[in-house]
């Protein structure tokens, strides 16, 4: 309910602030209906525990103003049996997420930006990476190298690939200017040189211009800022171990989307034990109170989330530890208020 009363605000306050645009690059009404139905479950699996934690408060602070919590404990049921209808809710909701998170987000992760990049922030750059000096790991023999690479045109200068056979180089080749072609999936280079390297002496191989297969491709080799965002689990993990190999500058940013998966239904658990510790007491300025503390937690909450997130993708601090660390901190402080509910 709380998700219903919500996304068609965030709906309505996105379109009001999108619809200039919308509007000037002459968006097609059908690509609208679609991107702000991927915008409602991305967001929905964004805000996916804060609407929750807010849902159990409101309830239960219900139940608490009218004396209900007072009423169920007095007759003699434990705080703990009390509790045990909410995690069963919670794991309802737990597995919900897992399905959004595995399924439905990513699909819709991919749709929402792709469309944010085509008509929302032109003449800004989907890719992880600046246009100058790629320099790549493609697989366990091959390297390759680019000083400057336009993804919109599909082309690149000064390439190089060297193949190593047993940690020694077998061929290496250069090129001025490489371009894929689209309609064949091949690379054109020009000035192609080849050397392969002999026993006693290398064998050359120059061209004007060749045409020819390679085992990547543009996406492979640059691939977009939210490529994480939109990759089945399994999916994820493969393309995390690519990028590993590769030397991929944004693998922590990939690696918090692939434990976030996880960590998500875990958060369920302990934003419902914490909302229903906060708001099960009777206090005298009602549920006002309790909705205040409980948005003041669930800020700190998001802060934490927020700050671990970004140290984890701009430096060498363990995305693990990122994701995990507000779940750990925020899981002491529900035993404490759980604790303290019962007395």
């Amino acid at each position: 309910m709380m998700l219903l009363l919500f996304i068609p605000i965030g709906i309505t306050v996105h379109l009001a602030e999108k619809i200039g645009k919308i509007l000037e690059n002459e968006v097609p009404i059908g690509e609208v209906l679609i991107y702000f139905y991927d915008f409602t479950i991305y967001f929905a699996h964004l805000l996916f525990p804060l609407f929750l934690f807010l849902s159990v408060i409101w309830f239960t602070s219900k139940l608490a103003n009218n004396t209900e919590v007072i009423a169920f404990l007095s007759s003699g049921v434990s705080f703990s049996r009390f509790l045990r209808p909410y995690l069963i809710g919670a794991t309802v909701v737990a597995i919900l997420s897992i399905l959004l998170g595995l399924f439905l987000a990513p699909k819709a992760s991919e749709g929402f930006n792709d469309f944010t990049y085509k008509y929302l922030k032109k003449g800004k750059t989907a890719f992880e990476d600046t246009d100058q000096n790629v320099f790549r790991q493609i697989n366990d023999n091959d390297m390759i190298y680019v000083s400057s690479f336009d993804v919109a045109n599909k082309n690149g200068s000064n390439f190089t690939l060297e193949h190593f056979e047993k940690n020694k180089l077998k061929y290496k080749i250069t090129a001025n200017n490489i371009r894929y072609i689209e309609e064949d999936t091949t690379y054109r280079l020009t000035n192609y040189v080849k050397r392969t390297i002999g026993d006693n002496e290398d064998v050359l191989e120059i061209e004007q211009t060749k045409d020819t297969l390679f085992a990547f491709d543009v996406d492979d080799l640059i691939p977009v800022i939210y490529a994480a965002e939109t990759k089945m689990y399994g999916d994820l993990k493969q393309f995390i171990e690519k990028e590993e190999a590769r030397g991929s500058s944004n693998v922590g940013r990939f690696k918090l989307v692939l434990y976030r998966k996880w960590s998500l239904p875990v958060s369920v658990y302990i934003l419902t034990i914490i909302a229903v510790a906060v708001s099960s007491i009777k206090r005298r300025g009602g549920m006002g109170v309790n909705l205040a503390v409980g948005i003041c937690i669930a800020m700190v909450f998001v802060f934490f989330d927020k700050i671990f997130g970004v140290m984890a993708e701009q430096s060498d601090f363990s995305p693990l530890i990122a994701v995990w660390f507000p779940n750990v901190i925020f899981g002491i402080l529900a035993i404490f208020l759980l604790r303290n509910a019962k007395r």
